[in-house]
């Protein structure tokens, strides 16, 4: 399983997601599921995946052939179309098309498989916009009232996002509450693990402004979890009943 969460800001979006791949206690991998694509100054997008790894590879995959075809155009890649809503839609529909394949080819076994994203970027000149896919291709969008999206093992780390996070919400201060809302999840769930991903992008800039790959026993984020840990213990003790 994975754990993927984007925040949708005044100043910006900052997106994290885990690298751990699940498919039994003892068959365990890496892979990293934030996927980028961008022209500096013009147009960046930035995808994260969860779910089956043979579907969300493969969009991936078909995405960026896509771009690379002679042929392309705004219909087929997201780097030509026009608007944000027009990328979740060739997203989605390149999703929806390889998750209907996979499960085409599971059903002998009486088996499925399925898989989401979060999509998220700006184009030069547009607003920023951030959507959540779904397996069958429809999406929904990041809001004001609702300026975050999760998929995956979302339900440990979003208690923190619901009380912590509005559009005002500092790019620094929101860097920190998506490591905390991991850190929840990596001590709640074994299925979401290290490494993580880190990607910030500055509203009007069109370009990825800041990434980082937290490792294992990264000094930084044993810190942030550390303090995280003292201060609830610290207010727990403090409350009376």
């Amino acid at each position: 399983m994975t754990y993927c969460v984007g925040l949708l800001l005044n100043d910006g979006m900052v997106l994290l997601s885990d690298t751990r791949t699940n498919a039994g206690l003892d068959n365990i991998a890496t892979y990293r599921k934030m996927f980028t694509f961008e022209e500096p100054g013009e147009r960046v997008i930035v995808i994260l995946t969860a779910g089956s790894l043979s579907i969300t590879q493969t969009t991936i995959a078909e995405l960026r052939e896509a771009i690379d075809d002679p042929e392309a155009t705004p219909e087929t890649s997201i780097m030509l179309a026009p608007t944000l809503l027009k990328v979740a839609e060739v997203v989605g529909d390149t999703l929806g098309r390889v998750r209907r394949s996979v499960d085409e080819k599971l059903s002998t076994m009486r088996q499925g498989a399925s898989a989401s994203l979060i999509v998220a970027g700006q184009r030069k000149g547009g607003a920023m916009r951030m959507f959540l896919v779904y397996p069958e291709g429809n999406f929904i969008e990041a809001t004001e009232d609702t300026p975050f999206l999760q998929i995956g093992e979302h339900k440990y780390g979003k208690p923190i996002l619901d009380r912590v996070v509005r559009p005002s919400t500092s790019l620094d201060d929101a860097q920190k509450a998506v490591l905390l809302s991991m850190d929840s999840t990596l001590r709640s769930n074994l299925s979401v693990g290290m490494p993580l991903d880190l990607a910030v992008v500055r509203a009007g800039e069109c370009r990825v402004s800041h990434t980082r790959r937290f490792e294992a026993g990264d000094a930084d984020f044993t810190r942030i979890s550390k303090a995280w840990s003292k201060a609830l213990q610290d207010s727990f003790l403090k409350i009376r009943i």
